[in-house]
């Protein structure tokens, strides 16, 4: 049974901090106390008889979507420089750390202090010249050496024996595509320039219109796959993120379409406009756009 005593005691002793860090702490009444009240809550959540029924069904499988759903929410804020929505966001995305961290704790596994601690050593050793060597390395060499350090740890955590293990499955397709060829590259399976892949697409192409013409659904759902994860190495060749490109075409076509749709809406009682006149109010969208109009 877990205890409806929800008091926490915080006792952080500056000496304990891994190097480099108590210099950096911030002030323990400001942030400390805040962060305990929201665990606190989580596990009255949980607590039987007391908590919410509703939060008490829940287990690791049922809250995964709405981590990822919350997750998006805080990158959806940050697009549309929504600052005043931010915070609240991020404070969803806390609630599911909190809420997965409190289902393993009542499971025995490990608690949020395991979490917060894994974390702070995994990017102590994953910043050697931050707190160590500190020896002066730019961005690019911190990236390259940031994946050889994750796949160090890989190595030693056993069972994995492959480059592309640890691409979490759970990401976005073409998210996950970009990644899987990103971790290829690392040991030199890539196209040497962006031409090459383009002339890949354009074979794979040509084979996405066979499989058209012969009319086959199985065999068009596996070219546009192909077609498709061609173009995200394409995207990762040309330094271009895929989802964010994704992302900013939905919502240029969004914007667009919604002048088709009001241009449109200007014609009530007459003829429902055609094709064409839709198309020419795609152009006049775009030249509005262009125009900065």
């Amino acid at each position: 049974m877990i205890s409806h005593n929800m008091s926490y005691a915080i006792e952080i002793d500056p000496d304990q901090a891994p190097p480099g860090l108590a210099q950096a702490r911030p002030d323990v009444a400001k942030f400390g106390a805040a962060l305990i009240d929201a665990a606190a809550l989580m596990a009255r959540l949980r607590t039987p008889d007391v908590g919410c029924p509703w939060d008490l069904e829940q287990s690791f499988k049922t809250i995964a979507p709405y981590t990822i759903e919350e997750a998006y929410e805080v990158a959806d804020a940050i697009a549309r420089d929504a600052v005043g929505e931010l915070r609240g966001e991020l404070g969803d995305l806390l609630f599911q750390v909190l809420f997965h961290a409190r289902l393993a704790e009542e499971a025995g596994l490990f608690d949020l202090g395991d979490v917060a601690r894994g974390l702070t050593e995994k990017m102590v050793r994953r910043h050697p010249h931050v707190f160590a060597t500190a020896d002066g390395r730019s961005a690019a060499d911190q990236v390259a050496a940031w994946e050889d350090i994750k796949a160090q740890e890989r190595g030693l955590a056993g069972g994995e024996t492959s480059v592309l293990d640890g691409v979490a499955k759970a990401l976005p397709a073409l998210a996950r595509a970009e990644k899987l060829t990103k971790r290829a590259a690392r040991i030199g399976f890539d196209w040497t320039e962006p031409g090459e892949v383009l002339a890949k697409l354009d074979e794979e192409l040509a084979e996405l219109r066979v499989a058209q013409d012969e009319g086959d659904q199985a065999h068009i759902h596996e070219e546009m796959g192909d077609a498709l994860f061609v173009m995200a190495n394409l995207a990762r060749k040309l330094g271009v993120d895929p989802e964010a490109a994704l992302r900013d075409a939905n919502a240029k076509f969004e914007r667009r379409f919604r002048h088709v749709e009001r241009r449109a809406s200007e014609r009530q009682g007459e003829l429902r406009p055609d094709l064409e006149e839709l198309e020419a109010f795609w152009a006049e969208a775009k030249h509005i756009e262009r125009s900065g109009g």
